[in-house]
């Protein structure tokens, strides 16, 4: 037997207990968000660093507590943006420094070694 293409129907779920309580978004999913769009801004200025650690930390305690409350906590894709947003301030924070360490070297490399004499000394 087989199936026609198409949508799969969705089953249908038995009613809800009085006592359940509704469904929410997390705080957190806004605060991560929030730390990684700063991240993501000041990345390039290495000030990223700190709001996206703090982001990633964040969405670690999120993503406990979404799955301890049993589908009662929302916000996933908000949590999502903000990880990628997060990463993404830490990426332009490396390359940040990658780019001063290589001026760094460029710069040491063309300066003299040693003390330089005028031309009458020996």
């Amino acid at each position: 037997m087989t199936t026609a293409p198409g949508q799969v129907p969705v089953a249908q779920q038995g009613p809800r207990h009085p006592l359940d309580p509704e469904p929410v978004r997390a705080t957190k999913t806004r605060a991560v968000f929030a730390l990684g769009l700063i991240a993501a801004l000041t990345g390039l200025f290495i000030g990223g660093i700190v709001p996206a650690t703090v982001a990633l930390q964040l969405s670690r305690q999120a993503r406990r507590e979404a799955y301890a409350s049993g589908g009662f906590l929302t916000g996933a894709m908000w949590l999502r943006r903000g990880e990628r947003l997060a990463w993404t301030g830490l990426l332009l924070a490396a390359v940040a420094l990658v780019a001063l360490v290589v001026i760094a070297v460029v710069r040491l490399a063309h300066s003299p070694i040693g003390h330089d004499y005028p031309s009458n000394v020996d």
